[in-house]
C-alpha cells in the first residue's frame, strides 16, 4: 500500500483510471464528449488553483510568521516554489478551459459583454472575475513571488517592496473567489 500512496503519479492515475470507469458506467445518462470532459478537466483544475490559493492565504502566509528562522528556508525554498508552479498552471488551465467551454458552446462573447441575460450574465461575472483573478497569479503575485523567494536575484528592498503587493493581489484573489465560485455554481445550477 505505502509504494501505491507514496507515488503521486500513480495516484493520480488510478484517480484518472477511476473516472473513466464512473464515466463509462454512466455514459447512458451523462455522455462522454469533449464538452464534458473540458468541463471535468475545467472544474478539476479551478479546484486545484482555488485549493492552492485558500491553503496559501488560510495558513502558509499566516504561519510563516510562527515558523523558526531555521525552518523557514524548507517552505521558501522547496514548498513554495512547488505549490507556485502547481498554482499558476492551475490557474491558467483553468481560464483557458474555461473560455475554452464558452468559445465552444458559443455564449463567449454574450456573456464576456453581458449581452446575455440571467444566467448567462451571471456565468459573465464569473468569467471576468476568474480572468481578474489569472491576471493577478501571472502579472502579480507570481513575478514577486519569484524575488521573495530568491527564484530571481533582488536586493533586501526590492524583496520587501515586493511583499505587500504580493500579499494584496492573493488577498484580492481571496476575496475574487467568493463571488466567483458563487456565480459559476448558481449559474451552473438552473
Amino acid at each position: 500500500m505505502a509504494k501505491i500512496f507514496g507515488n503521486l503519479h500513480l495516484v493520480l492515475l488510478i484517480g484518472l483510471l477511476l473516472a473513466i470507469i464512473v464515466m463509462m458506467w454512466f455514459v447512458d445518462s451523462a455522455p462522454v464528449d469533449v464538452n464534458s470532459v473540458m468541463h471535468w478537466l475545467h472544474t478539476f483544475f479551478g479546484v486545484l488553483w482555488i485549493g492552492l490559493l485558500y491553503y496559501l492565504n488560510f495558513v502558509q502566509v499566516p504561519t510563516m510568521p510562527s515558523v523558526p528562522a531555521e525552518l523557514k528556508k524548507g517552505v521558501t525554498g522547496y514548498i513554495a516554489p512547488k505549490v507556485f508552479f502547481y498554482f499558476r498552471y492551475a490557474a491558467l488551465l483553468t481560464v483557458v478551459l474555461g473560455l475554452g467551454i464558452a468559445g465552444q458552446q458559443h455564449y463567449l462573447v454574450p456573456a464576456l459583454t453581458f449581452s446575455g441575460a440571467g444566467n448567462l450574465n451571471m456565468i459573465g461575472v464569473g468569467m471576468w472575475l476568474g480572468i481578474v483573478m489569472f491576471l493577478n497569479v501571472w502579472l502579480l503575485i507570481w513575478p514577486n513571488q519569484k524575488k521573495i523567494l530568491g527564484i530571481v536575484e533582488a536586493t533586501d528592498e526590492e524583496k520587501a517592496k515586493a511583499t505587500p503587493i504580493a500579499l494584496a493581489a492573493s488577498r484580492t484573489n481571496l476575496a475574487l473567489s467568493l463571488p466567483m465560485l458563487y456565480c459559476m455554481v448558481s449559474a451552473n445550477l438552473s
